[in-house]
């Protein structure tokens, strides 16, 4: 019976990272342009990492953010942006580790728990993008550090507000939908 339970669940979390990586790629080129900041913009993608990592965990988070950037970047952009990709894992995994503290599943995301997921989206967003992600693009694509810098604060708090509002919509009402149905 538990080895059902693990293929079961593993077959789940494969299908949530399927379907989060298209979804991620496919809004990869919705972007609302920042005003006086270079290649960076607000992106509804960021609320599908967001619904992903926190409904399922650390693994299909992580996975699903980093992929569906590696995709993005190939299919929209000139290359791959390592400093952006490899943040992306804290994200997944930050968010992810306090899955199970959001009651996404058993219908109790509400006050508190969003309160709690948003703490930690916050938490994760300045972690990966005002520090990981400018040491990395001053590191690996040698740009200049007040550009990496801008960007990547600019990149935290436009990833915290569709995380804080798309991301927390999206989880709400599954969350309710899950509640009402008795799944």
């Amino acid at each position: 019976m538990k080895g059902n339970k693990s293929k079961k669940h593993l077959i789940q979390d494969l299908c949530a990272i399927s379907v989060g990586i298209v979804l991620f790629v496919l809004l990869t080129r919705v972007e609302i342009p920042i005003p006086g900041v270079k290649n960076v913009s607000l992106q509804p993608r960021m609320a599908v990492t967001a619904f992903f990592t926190a409904l399922c965990g650390p693994i299909v988070g992580a996975f699903t953010a980093v992929l569906g950037h590696i995709l993005g970047d190939c299919f929209y952009y000139d290359k791959i942006w390592w400093s952006w990709v490899i943040p992306e894992i804290i994200i997944g995994v930050g968010i992810g580790s306090f899955y199970k503290h959001y009651h996404v599943q058993d219908g109790g995301f509400e006050g508190k728990n969003i309160i709690f997921f948003n703490i930690v989206q916050v938490i994760c967003n300045a972690i990966a993008w005002v520090f990981v992600a400018p040491i990395l693009s001053l590191l690996i694509e040698k740009e200049a550090i007040t550009v990496v810098f801008l960007q990547g604060t600019t990149a935290f708090l436009g990833d915290s507000v569709v995380m804080g509002t798309l991301g927390t919509i999206l989880l709400y009402t599954y969350s309710k939908v899950r509640k009402e149905t008795g799944e």
